[in-house]
């Protein structure tokens, strides 16, 4: 008769294993959309482009989802163009995705601050809600809060889908913490803290 103490073990790592095997399975590919790139270069103000500060900071929260664990994958990782189409393609490839888009603000008159974030649908509604609270929680900016779109990588993505701008870069000082790892940084945790908590 095998002994019942190893028997035990041998039966808790087996579990252990099928649990983590289904966990895999479950969740998403995590899909980041760093906004613009290439000839769209998106919001240009005091010589910072979009197209620049979302690429880098989508690599941060890249960096930090793939020291979880999580598998990730991006619509860009240079400085290239991507039609919003295929930007929703990209998410749509995988079985079981989510999706977050990376963008920054701008505002003509120079007077609007914060960040908000988008979704389309009830799906994206909860991602929103939870990305955008833990980027209150990490930043000073104004809470400009959690609104519907219908915008194009939004509404054609089939799995929870958001649109965060990080900030405006009309706004001197938004404009001087963007260009800054620290506040990069800062950004990408709490994304990555959001995402995090939505898939669990």
């Amino acid at each position: 008769m095998p002994n019942p103490r190893i028997f035990l073990i041998l039966l808790a790592l087996v579990l252990a294993l099928g649990q983590a095997a289904y966990a895999g399975i479950r969740r998403p590919v995590i899909v980041l959309d760093p906004g613009h790139g290439g000839k769209d270069r998106g919001t240009m103000w005091g010589g910072v482009s979009e197209k620049t500060i979302t690429l880098s900071i989508a690599r941060k929260v890249e960096a930090r989802l793939r020291a979880r664990g999580f598998t990730t994958a991006m619509t860009r990782r240079s400085d290239v163009f991507r039609s919003l189409e295929g930007r929703a393609a990209v998410a749509n490839s995988y079985r079981n995705s989510l999706f977050v888009s990376i963008h920054c603000n701008a505002d003509p008159r120079q007077r609007a601050r914060g960040i908000e974030t988008f979704y389309c649908g009830a799906q994206g509604l909860k991602l929103a809600r939870i990305i955008h609270g833990h980027l209150d929680n990490h930043t000073t900016t104004p809470n400009r809060g959690i609104k519907f779109a219908g915008f194009t990588v939004l509404r054609n993505t089939a799995g929870p889908a958001a649109l965060i701008e990080c900030g405006f870069l009309t706004c001197p000082n938004e404009r001087r913490l963007l260009t800054t790892a620290i506040y990069q940084e800062r950004i990408a945790r709490a994304i990555a803290d959001g995402i995090t908590q939505a898939i669990h």
